[in-house]
This record gives structure tokens, sequence and C-alpha cells, in this order.
């Protein structure tokens, strides 16, 4: 070996160490970091206020109002028809899994009456069409609708598909297979269905997943790291005593504490990785209802984390958001829930968590 193939060598051995170094100091820092922005005892009182909780979607939009209707504070055209024979009683229907806004109600006339234990499993054979969720209400001796249970006598019995979803509207295929499958369970529990014409359905179905598109909203904000990225172990461990659940995807969701999420939080990360620089918020906005304040919770909370990381808030093409900007967000989510209430939905509402999903 000659003095400068020897040479060489050790010039690149000393690379290797170098570099091998460097990378165990920047994990050093990363996890440092993390440590000294959780290792306050106090509590934060946005973590423990009644505002928690978030899901994410497959597209999200940075902090700009839209979509909104075309015609702002109109209520949009949703037709919730009516179909002849018995309604439920108007009172209890909002609170019944059929309703008939947002499903198709179809009246199932019974023979004669019939017990709970014996109709229930023949319709727990009928639960989805396509992914349409299916239901079914019964009518007691009293006039009082219920979702059908054991032990009860019941005189009367609706059917419910719903008409749209995140996904689509209620189709021809579905409502045709809703139809027949509908027909084989009357066969078995001596009932019949009084079919509502399918052009109708499909134009309420149709109308209503409009009404979807245009109020699916989603907001995010971003909180961005200003020197050294975060370790991945250290932030999650943190985060989770801050009250964030931390889901099998390795999404993070605040809690409402009544079983609902009020916002979510991405590493933008797998969990096989180490570190990250980018943590974002993102809310839901129709799914929440506006007593919670899902936007001004997410905001103190990416403001409380960018002041404990050394971050700052960004949008998602990195610019930092100001006050302003943001109290102007604000503002035009109040409006958007003041065009749902008046369609009917309320954001947060069971309706709204059945459509928005």
């Amino acid at each position: 070996m000659t003095d400068l193939q020897a040479s060489l060598m050790a010039i690149g051995g000393a690379i290797v160490v170098g570099v091998i170094t460097y990378n165990k100091w920047q994990e050093y820092k990363a996890k440092k970091s993390v440590q000294r922005a959780f290792s306050s005892e106090h509590d934060d009182v946005l973590m423990h206020s009644e505002a928690t909780a978030g899901e994410v979607v497959s597209e999200r939009h940075e902090p700009m109002f839209a979509p909104t209707p075309e015609h702002p504070g109109a209520e949009p055209e949703i037709d919730a028809g009516g179909e002849a024979g018995a309604q439920p009683v108007e009172e209890h229907q909002k609170e019944l899994p059929v309703d008939e806004l947002i499903d198709c109600a179809i009246s199932l006339a019974l023979e004669a009456p019939a017990r709970g234990e014996k109709i229930l499993p023949k319709l727990q054979a009928l639960r989805h069409v396509g992914n349409k969720p299916v239901h079914f209400i019964a009518q007691r001796d009293d006039g009082i609708w219920e979702p059908v249970t054991h032990g009860g006598m019941y005189y009367g019995l609706f059917a419910g598909v719903q008409l749209a979803n995140r996904s689509g509207a209620l189709n021809e295929l579905e409502y045709s297979e809703l139809i027949m499958r509908l027909r084989q369970v009357c066969d078995e529990i001596d009932a019949e269905p009084d079919v509502p014409d399918m052009t109708d359905v499909m134009t309420r179905a149709r109308s209503l997943h409009q009404f979807v598109a245009e109020y699916d909203a989603q907001l995010s904000v971003n909180v961005q790291a200003k020197g050294a990225p975060w370790a991945i172990n250290t932030l999650l461990t943190a985060l989770e005593r801050q009250g964030f659940d931390l889901r099998p995807d390795g999404r993070l969701v605040m809690p409402d504490g009544e079983g609902d999420i009020l916002f979510s939080l991405s590493t933008n990360v797998t969990l096989a990785a180490e570190t990250t620089a980018r943590l974002t918020l993102l809310l839901d906005v129709p799914r929440v209802t506006p007593a919670r304040d899902g936007f001004g919770a997410m905001i103190a909370c990416a403001r409380m984390l960018a002041a404990r990381l050394d971050g700052v808030v960004v949008d998602d093409g990195n610019q930092p958001l100001s006050d302003a900007a943001l109290t102007e967000i604000a503002e035009q989510v109040q409006a958007f829930y003041q065009q749902m209430e008046a369609a009917g939905i309320p954001a947060g509402s069971t309706r709204a968590l059945r459509l928005f999903s």
C-alpha cells in the first residue's frame, strides 16, 4: 500500500466518523428540544377545556375559507319529500336513525302487529346498499316511533336509506338493490312496501349530495420548526400527555369529550421516521358544532405548540399567518355555520355527522 492510499483511507475514515457523530448530535438536539418544550408541569387551559377533538380527510385546504354556496345566506334547495302513509312523529324524528331530510323513508305496511324479536333478525340482514346505510324504525301502540328492539310490539314500520354522503349520491343501482332486498324482507315479515318513484328519489339524492359537496370544508394550519427538527418518539409521548389520542394510522386527534373529534394533528411523516420539522393541524368544519369553537381551539393549540417547540404557525405555502388573517377566517367560519343552520343541517349535528362521513 502506498503512502497516498494510506492517506486517502485515513481521510475517508475520518469523514465517516464525522458524519455519524453529526447525525447522532442532530438526533440528540431534536430529542432535547422536545423534552425542554414539554418539561413544564403546569396544565394547559386549552387541553383541559371543553373544546377538544377532529378528523383528517383525504383533501385539505390551508386557511382560505372555501367553498361556500353560490348565494351566501340562501337556503340550499333540499326537498325532504313526503311519502304516503303514516309518518314518524315530528318531535322525535331528528333523534331517530330514519330522518326524512337525509334519508329516503319507505313505509312498510304490516299485515298485523309484530313483535320486535320476530322481525329484528330479518331487518338486520339489510344494513347497507353500496356504502349507504339502511335503518329501520317502528311505531308503538302509543304512536311513538323508535328503533326496533326486543320486547316491543309494533304497528307501523319504516325503512330509510341515506341519500348521500361524502362519497356520492345514492344511485340507481343502489336503489334497485335496496328495493329488491326490501321486498324479500317484507315477504319474511308479512309487510308491503310503499316504494317511492326512483326518479324522485334520485333527484333528492343528487340535490343533497350537491349540498354536501358545497359545504365539505376542511381548514388546516401548520407549525414549522425554526431550527432543528423534533424527535418523533419524544414528541408523540408529549402530545399524548397533552390530551391527543394516537390512532393506528399514525394520526393524533383531540377528542371533544363526547366521543367525537375536535381537530386532528399529523406529523407529516411515517411512524418509522425519527424526526419531523412540521406539524399539521386540521379541522373538519361541518363535523364540529359551533359551540366548541373548533377553529379557535385549533389555532390556540397551534400557537401553544409553536411557542413550546420554537416553531412558527404557517399556511401550506410556508407563509406566517397573521392575527388579522386568522380573525378574518374565524368570521368566515361563523358565517358558514349560520348557513348550515339555515339549511336545517347544523354543523356537528347527527345529520351533519351522517352526511359528512
